[in-house]
């Protein structure tokens, strides 16, 4: 099991002050709208490395009125250990993080927890933007490979300085070079784990007896094929230059990619399909997520599904309560009323959020 067994707020976004007592048993969190349910959520997504499931800056996560930084502490039930685990920012500075009381890295938390996410604003993954479905693939990386964010950091930084070149019209290869490099070594594991990360998922869905539709997955480039190997990468990019001299910015490398998704049975786009199509597939791919993880690392992750409900029905609401309860997964749910929830019965916990004059209070039952 991979489990929060006991989680405390303090001074994070509405909450003042909040402390949980959990058992390892899905968690259903119901309030109306703006009482703070995703807010705890969100808490619960900081015990694995980033930004969080809103991709918010430290500063921006501390509660209004006081502004004196926040802090989370919890008690992580990890399948052969429990962890003490802090994270915390000081008045805006940077995120911290303390395990069993010493400091450590955010990829030493990746290592011992693991928190996947669906989100309403995912709700548009397959007709938005790119970008969206990076992150959406990168997190699910992440989940299997806790370096992956050093290597997205490496290719970013590089790629940044060699974008700054290019726009300031440097024709010099030799300020090149170092940075091409590094990009087609970073950017090389990023493609490989994105690609190992697909076929866990495709592994997943196709070994599972699920009422989720299975959607087919494919890694492309807007521009042409991906370089197979770092060489080629950085073959690409020398070779690039004078294309993206002429646009200012780097037009080949991982950072071009795109998850395509289809819905299999039907052989239909998934950016053609119906809205709780959509969301279906979703579902789907973060319940392969999660069985492909406790197959690998001997538990699921922590499942953090914020308004779940919207756009299935309640066949596949009762479905998907079914398949968390049968991972044996931490899964943090929220709705805006119990009976969203009511087909669990004693199989999750209860939690309800109230607010008053933008103080947000938890409930246990």
């Amino acid at each position: 099991m991979l489990a929060l067994t006991a989680l405390t707020l303090s001074h994070f976004r509405s909450h003042k002050w909040a402390e949980l007592t959990l058992d390892g048993r899905p968690v259903a969190i119901h309030g109306a709208n703006g009482a703070g349910k995703t807010n705890i959520l969100e808490a619960v997504s900081l015990f694995s490395p980033g930004r969080g499931l809103r991709r918010a800056g430290a500063a921006d996560m501390a509660r209004r009125t006081e502004a004196l930084g926040w802090k989370l502490t919890g008690q992580l039930q990890a399948p052969n250990q429990i962890y003490e685990i802090d994270t915390w920012s000081e008045a805006g500075a940077a995120r911290q993080v303390r395990i069993d009381g010493k400091t450590a890295s955010q990829i030493a938390l990746g290592k011992i927890s693991r928190v996947v996410w669906l989100i309403p604003a995912m709700d548009r993954l397959w007709i938005e933007a790119a970008e969206g479905r990076r992150r959406f693939l990168d997190r699910i990386v992440l989940s299997f490979d806790p370096t992956h964010a050093e290597a997205s950091l490496t290719y970013e930084k590089s790629m940044r300085e060699r974008n700054r070149l290019l726009k300031e019209q440097v024709r010099d290869p030799a300020w090149y070079r170092v940075l091409e490099s590094q990009m087609a070594e970073a950017g090389n594991r990023l493609h490989q784990a994105r690609v190992l990360a697909l076929e866990h998922l495709q592994g997943a869905q196709a070994e599972a007896e699920t009422a989720f539709p299975t959607a087919e997955l494919e890694l492309i480039q807007s521009e042409g094929t991906m370089p197979g190997s770092q060489e080629d990468l950085c073959e690409a990019l020398a070779e690039s230059r004078f294309r993206d001299l002429a646009a200012g910015r780097t037009l080949v490398g991982p950072h071009r990619s795109d998850l395509i998704g289809t819905f299999a049975a039907k052989g239909v786009p998934a950016k053609e399909c119906s809205t709780g199509e959509q969301k279906a597939l979703l579902v789907s791919l973060i319940l392969a997520n999660a069985r492909s993880l406790a197959q690998r690392e001997g538990a699921p992750p922590m499942l953090l599904l914020d308004e779940v409900t919207a756009h299935l029905d309640a066949e596949r609401c009762a479905a998907l309560y079914d398949e968390i309860c049968g991972l044996r997964a931490q899964a943090w749910m929220t709705g805006t009323g119990p009976e969203l929830f009511s087909v669990l019965g004693d199989r999750a916990q209860m939690l309800q959020v109230t607010e008053n004059d933008g103080l947000s209070q938890v409930h246990q039952s």
